[in-house]
């Protein structure tokens, strides 16, 4: 099996040409190519594009590894390894002009789960601010090569905390309702729009802590890596896995604090 930092920059590589091709699209104008699960659930051509050339440049650099994109699917592989990549995450930013998307590749082991992968490598480039965070496992967390590391010792009321919304409107009602449970008991609420840039977020010290339900493997693949490798506690209730049901990242101090704030909201899954 090759060295994580080996796989890092392939990511960070393909990464980067994929973000560049998102940001020369972006400046040509942004056309809508369909919605998914609701209409305000969109898919942009470059979205599409982005995926098509990182999953033929992985093809080309791991072509036994499995591949696991937003917008193509899942392909298996025989290596042990899989891709896990959002090509544009934050897509209604990007529409909208907003400098807060980002392109996000990472490869794991295991299946393309995250209640049982190992994440080894991530990179989340914004070309928009040219911003790239880095990590590999056990070899830490960078923003434009400079390490990064939580912010320690936040007590709850004190904390900014990010959290999103799904695109159907009864989940956002729901999400609402606990949003006004928290809201005054920390110090203010931060809904940026990209996953993975809310994980990176953490791990700059930009966030204290974030949290958000209904989440895709592709929208933090890498960004919970980068959270964990800056030092950031990330799962779910009770000792559990991040998932589709719940992902909480924060310092461990704070993450003790929040999570109790949380569980009458959410069910505890294996």
């Amino acid at each position: 099996m090759p060295a994580n930092a080996e796989l890092l920059e392939i990511a960070l590589t393909i990464a980067h040409r994929a973000a560049d091709l998102a940001r020369q699209r972006r400046d040509e104008g942004v056309e809508v190519a369909a919605s998914k699960s609701s209409l305000s659930d969109i898919v942009t051509r470059a979205d599409r594009e982005a995926e098509d050339l990182i999953r033929d440049a992985i093809a080309a650099a791991r072509p036994d590894d499995g591949f696991y994109g937003e917008e193509s699917g899942g392909a298996e592989g025989t290596s042990g390894l899989t891709w896990v990549v959002d090509p544009i995450d934050g897509t209604v930013n990007y529409f909208y002009g907003i400098p807060a998307y980002a392109v996000s590749v990472a490869v794991v082991e295991g299946d393309p789960d995250p209640r049982t992968w190992r994440a080894l490598a991530g990179a989340v480039v914004n070309p928009a601010i040219g911003e790239t965070f880095t990590a590999s496992a056990g070899g830490g967390a960078e923003l434009n090569g400079k390490a990064l590391q939580v912010k320690q010792g936040t007590d709850l009321a004190l904390a900014l905390v990010g959290t999103g919304f799904g695109y159907d409107a009864e989940r956002r009602v729901q999400q609402a309702t606990i949003l006004a449970d928290l809201i005054g008991k920390v110090r203010d609420i931060r809904r940026i729009g990209a996953a993975s840039l809310d994980l990176c977020s953490v791990a700059a010290g930009r966030l204290d802590a974030y949290y958000e339900r209904g989440l895709n493997p592709w929208d933090h693949a890498a960004g919970a890596l980068i959270a964990r490798e800056a030092g950031a506690q990330v799962g779910a209730l009770a000792g559990t896995r991040e998932s589709a049901d719940l992902l909480i990242a924060a310092e461990p101090g704070l993450y003790a604090q929040l999570e109790p704030l949380l569980r009458p909201h959410f069910s505890v899954a294996g």
